[in-house]
């Protein structure tokens, strides 16, 4: 497995970049108030998940446990992107990650089993939804539609181990990182509703500037502030 690179190993080869890394990213983007070191763990974890980005994923899954987020999350978190960023890409996650948790000593009993009592379902709102896709898209991938239901929003969203504005927040970042931008309204809706302030959901676009690159933040920003400003009275 590629380890990752070291200051070192930076100022070998881009004296700048490492200066960048230090004085930027570590004593600058991630001692600004407007996230958590906790939250800016999640959304930077799962864009290099989200991205299939491994080479610096063990030194951001360690930072992660230090800032709060628990193994069962990050265990959540990896499964979650399994589904929004591909399932090869939750499985190179999960293979960085478990020398961390040995290292750790991170034992099955952290994890969230396998299967749980899921959390109280939303009927009206996922009648909602499930009805809108349906009519939409269900003549043109009827196994999307169906497995969209019952596997995503009636089992995995339910799964208790990732809070709903968790869940919401990694999700976010996933699809900014991948310059998905249609599916952007819907999720980052869903997040403010599940808890995530319009303050916090900036934050994460400066966050994933650094992380995913200044294209993917700036293609999502017409999105956010269309979002913003349709629930403006809110903030």
């Amino acid at each position: 497995m590629q380890h990752a690179p070291s200051l070192d190993d930076l100022r070998a080869v881009a004296p700048a970049l490492a200066r960048y890394t230090t004085q930027t990213v570590l004593d600058g983007l991630w001692q600004r108030a407007q996230l958590s070191p906790r939250d800016r763990s999640v959304v930077t974890v799962a864009a290099l998940i989200a991205r299939n980005q491994t080479v610096d994923l063990a030194f951001y899954l360690r930072l992660a446990l230090d800032s709060g987020v628990t193994p069962g999350e990050i265990s959540e978190i990896i499964t979650h992107l399994a589904f929004y960023a591909g399932w090869a890409n939750g499985a190179s996650a999960a293979s960085v990650a478990r020398p961390v948790f040995e290292e750790r000593g991170i034992g099955p009993d952290q994890l969230a089993p396998a299967q749980v009592d899921l959390l109280p379902l939303n009927e009206a709102a996922e009648a909602a939804r499930a009805s809108t896709v349906e009519q939409n898209f269900g003549a043109v991938a009827p196994g999307v539609v169906q497995y969209t239901t019952d596997v995503l929003f009636r089992d995995l969203w339910l799964r208790p181990g990732l809070a709903p504005r968790d869940r919401s927040l990694v999700t976010v970042s996933a699809l900014v990182a991948n310059g998905h931008a249609a599916q952007i309204p819907y999720h980052l809706n869903r997040a403010l509703d599940n808890g995530l302030t319009i303050d916090q959901a900036s934050e994460i676009l400066t966050q994933l500037a650094f992380h995913a690159g200044w294209p993917n933040a700036f293609s999502a920003m017409p999105v956010f502030k269309d979002v913003f400003e349709k629930r403006a009275p809110t903030r």
